[in-house]
């Protein structure tokens, strides 16, 4: 069946069952492998519930106990006969004293570093990895070599020879490894890429994409945080936009070939700082009630970000103290930071498709904005919603995340994509079948590759073949 075709047919089963009834909305055209895409209806792409059903709970250890390990841990809260968490490591006690208090861990494991952990016998199915971008590496290397599947948090490593050779020791091992590329699995870019496979686009030319970060995020995790320094963690094209060029990747289905960056770190300087600026924002600042990234201000007035502090309540007094004696209570201008604020990649992909994605730290809010050009149609969205524009037909089609998406989703992160991706982690290590994950380890080092060449490109100054 052609594309017009099929519109015509689905449009007239639309009035018909209109006449007949039935619920339109609660139609899908799964036979087609298609989305609904009718005039003047809601683009209804069916959302997978959260929980999944599985013989026997799946057990995962926890290697590092921070803000993403609790948040990938809770699916083990929400759904219990599907996974249970038996073990965790972290430097940090409290940390790993609240995972265990959270989860009924055994003392015998609970492990104050990952290499205690990897000394023990083996006592679970699988290990999450959630701890700083530095130390990817090697837990993940120790876990395969004694024969966990693993969940590795993004980015995959700090150097494109590290993610090789993680890709490598995977097939040496035989085990799964899954990166958590969340957005695949958010119900918004997974109705993006039905869209896409159903033709209604045609053949895709161009994609435009942007990630504003936000501005009080960027001085939060990438001037005053543990991402600050590209030399510690990763550079800010693969720590914070990884998840872009995955997308990228995913949504163009072919391989990206070339590709030419630009950007620098232009605010957040030493020689930016305003006449008097103090080291930190709780030493007097005079222009602390003018700074929109005041220390002060986004952490004790607004509360945001205080996840960071491992605090037993947000109260402004432990905040204070906590802005008096770690790096976020310092000025984002006598920061050690050095990752770019703004960052422009052009890239080609086979059969000349081409992409742009920008990355910039000086927006009023957060959430990816796309834009995508197809020989039949064009589709824009904002991370929340997207419309559909047919070029023969002149109509247009809308998604959106609060009509189309479950209950369940209304308080999963990253659009739903945290506990997507987990349901679908368990599921494959239940049935040890990776190809029920939306990508495998070879599709994730594929586009941490483009980040390395685009960071390449943006300090060589020229164009970067990409290379599997």
């Amino acid at each position: 069946m052609d594309r017009l075709e099929f519109l015509k047919r689905l449009g007239a089963l639309t009035v018909g069952a209109s006449l007949m009834g039935v619920d339109v909305k609660a139609m899908t055209s799964e036979a087609e492998g298609m989305p609904e895409l009718v005039a003047g209806k809601a683009i209804n792409v069916p959302v997978k519930p959260l929980e999944c059903k599985v013989p026997k709970p799946v057990t995962m250890m926890i290697i590092g106990a921070g803000n993403r390990g609790r948040t990938y841990a809770k699916y083990a809260e929400l759904y219990p006969h599907a996974l249970k968490i038996v073990g965790a490591a972290d430097i940090n006690p409290n940390r790993l004293r609240a995972m265990g208090k959270k989860h009924n861990i055994p003392k015998e494991h609970l492990f104050n570093h990952y290499d205690e952990a990897f000394a023990h016998a083996k006592l679970a199915d699988t290990v999450l990895i959630s701890t700083p971008d530095e130390l990817h590496y090697d837990p993940c290397m120790k876990a395969l070599e004694k024969g966990y599947d693993v969940l590795l948090e993004k980015p995959v490593a700090p150097t494109e020879k590290e993610c090789r050779n993680i890709l490598n020791q995977a097939r040496k091992y035989n085990r799964i490894v899954a990166v958590c590329h969340v957005l695949r699995y958010a119900p918004y870019y997974i109705a993006l890429k039905k869209v896409v496979e159903s033709g209604a686009l045609g053949d895709i030319v161009n994609i435009q994409l942007m990630e504003p970060i936000e501005f009080d995020h960027m001085a939060h995790s990438y001037v005053r945080g543990i991402w600050r320094s590209s030399k510690q963690s990763t550079p800010i094209i693969l720590a914070k936009s990884c998840h872009d060029l995955d997308i990228l990747r995913w949504l163009i289905g072919k391989p990206c070939e070339s590709i030419s960056a630009e950007g620098s770190l232009y605010l957040f300087r030493e020689e930016n700082a305003p006449k008097g600026a103090p080291a930190r924002c709780t030493d007097g600042c005079p222009h602390e009630s003018e700074c929109p990234f005041s220390a002060i201000d986004i952490y004790e007035r607004k509360k945001r970000y205080c996840y960071a502090f491992d605090l037993p309540r947000k109260d402004a007094a432990l905040i204070h103290e906590k802005l008096q004696t770690t790096q976020y209570g310092r000025c984002v201008f006598h920061c050690d930071n050095d990752q770019c604020d703004h960052y422009v990649t052009i890239m080609r992909f086979k059969d000349n498709v081409t992409a742009s994605f920008t990355m910039d730290a000086f927006t009023p809010y957060g959430g990816r904005r796309i834009r995508i050009m197809g020989t039949k149609g064009f589709i824009e969205g904002n991370g929340k919603a997207f419309t559909f524009h047919d070029f023969l037909t002149r109509h247009t089609g809308v998604w959106n995340k609060e009509v189309m998406e479950m209950e369940d989703y209304k308080h999963a992160g990253h659009g739903g994509g945290d506990m997507a991706m987990m349901r679908d982690f368990v599921l494959a290590i239940s049935a040890q079948d990776e190809k029920l994950l939306s990508s495998s380890i070879e599709a994730s080092i594929e586009s941490h590759v483009m980040g390395f060449m685009a960071e390449k490109s943006r300090k060589s100054k020229k164009k970067v073949d990409v290379k599997m």
